[in-house]
């Protein structure tokens, strides 16, 4: 299996010495200058990058409400203009000049129309799939927590769905498993239901734990190392044919050698 990190959790020195990949997480890079992108900084990633022989996923842009977050890179799938193509197509870019055959999506904002809503998302990732296949990436559209129900794609069904009505073979899945666990009240039976649901359309995975339960905290979703919370990480032995990365998405490299060990550890036979 092959464990990744997102770019956050450490230094690519760091990361190399502890992970395989490295998930390069597009708003957090200080790659842009309100909207322009830094070609120069981008380089200067490739070459790290390079030296480091480091495989490689993307996170692209997407809409949050944590006011850390770059308000110039917000991005909702349900409602797009040029300028949020934009930002998608760099990533895919991005994703095609290191190699990468993933590129992680959020899903919409549930707007004042839910059916409206989820209508304009489709149609916007039926544009973005005939983009990323001009790319050679696919996206994997990433599953988000209950306990925000501001988002599409919550549940698995939805999210299964969405990916049946668009019908291409570059939009796929993301298993947030930290995300499910929410979903699923932090009840393994129902999480192992969630991932058998999704099971044929996932490619990518996040790694990072939790409750189970909404805290004021990220609505709970508070991205601890595996093993600080209730995720019981052995429901990942659902998908024995799972060949993509293990991207840890926590925020030091103590948790991600935290998460390394605890991941392995439930995978074992």
């Amino acid at each position: 299996m092959i464990f990744g990190a997102s770019s956050f959790a450490g230094s690519l020195q760091e990361l190399k010495e502890n992970v395989g990949s490295i998930e390069l997480y597009v708003p957090k890079l200080g790659i842009y200058n309100s909207l322009v992108l830094d070609k120069k900084k981008l380089e200067c990633i490739f070459d790290e990058m390079s030296a480091y022989s480091f495989a490689g996923t993307v996170h692209a842009p997407y809409s949050a409400a944590d006011p850390r977050y770059p308000a110039d890179l917000q991005v909702d799938t349900s409602n797009m203009g040029k300028r949020e193509f934009t930002l998608l197509e760099e990533s895919m870019e991005i994703a095609n000049r290191i190699g990468s055959h993933v590129v992680v999506l959020h899903p919409g904002r549930v707007g004042s129309d839910r059916e409206k809503s989820f209508a304009s998302m489709v149609n916007n990732l039926k544009s973005l799939a005939s983009l990323a296949e001009d790319y050679g990436v696919t996206l994997a559209l990433e599953n988000k927590e209950g306990t925000d129900p501001s988002n599409f794609c919550c549940k698995a069904e939805e999210l299964s769905r969405t990916i049946e009505i668009v019908s291409s073979d570059y939009l796929k899945a993301t298993l947030d498993i930290g995300h499910a666990n929410l979903t699923c009240g932090g009840d393994p039976e129902k999480l192992r239901t969630f991932i058998r649901t999704l099971q044929k359309y996932i490619i990518h995975i996040h790694l990072h734990d939790n409750n189970g339960q909404w805290t004021e905290k990220y609505d709970g979703d508070e991205h601890m190392a595996p093993g600080k919370g209730c995720v019981d990480f052995s429901v990942l032995k659902l998908l024995p044919d799972y060949r993509g990365i293990y991207n840890l998405e926590v925020f030091s490299m103590e948790d991600v050698q935290l998460g390394k060990k605890i991941v392995e550890k439930a995978l074992s036979p």
